[in-house]
């Protein structure tokens, strides 16, 4: 009987133990976003939200995601999410990058390939806002728009942050530190592309009745060569105070300002994270960057667009809320919702068979 009684209370730690597991693998952590409005402007209102992330879907969606490039680690965080997401709801996903930010032609063929082949929906990340504009084919298929602001009547959702916010914190940063009249370069990106010009926007905004003047302007693609050569252009002509921009930009300028022994002169200011740029934050070598977790924007795309294709309307602007990283103030999430793994390698298909 005693022997009994064990063998019962043995299952019965078993079995609660097994409970306990799948309730641990179903149960989700939320997503803490913002929803922000009115669509598409460049001022906007924005409000909390707490989003479970979905655990299936009704069928095995086809996905198509086209970005501008893989060349830097943001992109290359937004891909990991993607695809992340995809196979946790056995989705199958097609990613396909136009190689820069002039590669308009090639967006458009790629996109008009997606439009044309068996896909569900399709992803934007687009070369340019008014991307859609030059297309000429009916576009008959939801385009959602990731990262990057798509102006387009037929698009509704854009999943990403407001880089004009991205700016404005940054410069707030450097307003805060600034305690009497200092110089501010910028090297934000390719011109008007991307979310460069949203940034300076921001920045001016926050910049405004400080001691800080901007003293050059600086544009090229995200290529750490180009940006070397922008650096070099600059520091011949000036030794600025700050430099802020692209995560690409600053990872060259820890370099470049360690072999002119520029280092405890001027401070470098990132506009968004990469592995390179933590680095220097945790080492003393960059001053701020703002995080706006890609992994989780990644994740969050295919989550929305999953959803609007099981009925839900648009959800309009809708991303991850935006962090500030400092030598004294470093997020313990950062490795999850923001940057991919060390050793990833971007992946181009998921569940496709081939």
């Amino acid at each position: 009987m005693v022997k009994v009684l064990q063998q019962r209370l043995l299952l019965f730690v078993s079995l609660s133990l097994l409970a306990l597991q799948v309730s641990a693998t179903n149960t989700q952590p939320s997503w803490s976003l913002e929803q922000r409005t009115p669509y598409e402007e460049v001022l906007q209102q924005t409000k909390s939200l707490e989003l479970t992330p979905l655990s299936t879907a009704q069928k095995t969606w086809r996905i198509c995601a086209l970005v501008p490039h893989l060349k830097d680690t943001y992109w290359t965080g937004i891909n990991y999410g993607l695809v992340q997401q995809a196979k946790a709801l056995n989705l199958k996903l097609e990613l396909f990058e136009a190689g820069g930010y002039y590669a308009q032609d090639k967006q458009l063929s790629q996109l008009d390939n997606c439009m044309k082949h068996n896909f569900d929906a399709i992803l934007l990340g687009g070369v340019r806002p008014d991307i859609l504009d030059f297309y000429q084919a009916p576009i008959n298929k939801p385009v959602i728009a990731l990262v990057n602001r798509i102006k387009h009547p037929k698009v509704n959702t854009r999943v990403g942050v407001n880089w004009y916010q991205m700016g404005f914190m940054a410069g707030d940063f450097i307003k805060h530190q600034a305690k009497e009249p200092v110089t501010l370069a910028l090297l934000t990106g390719p011109d008007k592309l991307g979310g460069s010009d949203y940034v300076e926007q921001g920045l001016s905004a926050a910049l405004k009745d400080s001691f800080v003047s901007i003293s050059a302007v600086h544009h090229a693609d995200n290529n750490r060569n180009l940006y070397r050569d922008e650096l070099e252009a600059l520091l011949a002509e000036q030794t600025p105070d700050y430099i802020l921009g692209s995560a690409v930009a600053i990872e060259a300028g820890v370099s470049i300002l360690r072999q002119k022994q520029l280092t405890d002169k001027v401070k470098l200011i990132s506009s968004y994270l990469s592995p390179a740029v933590l680095r220097g934050i945790y080492r003393g070598k960059v001053e701020f960057s703002n995080d706006d977790q890609v992994v989780l924007q990644g994740k969050l795309a295919i989550d929305i667009t999953v959803r609007e294709l099981e009925g839900a309307k648009a959800f309009g602007d809708i991303g991850p809320k935006i962090k500030t990283l400092y030598p004294q103030h470093i997020s313990k999430d950062v490795l999850k919702t923001s940057l991919p793994p060390a050793n990833y390698y971007p992946i181009y298909r998921v569940n496709t068979g081939y």
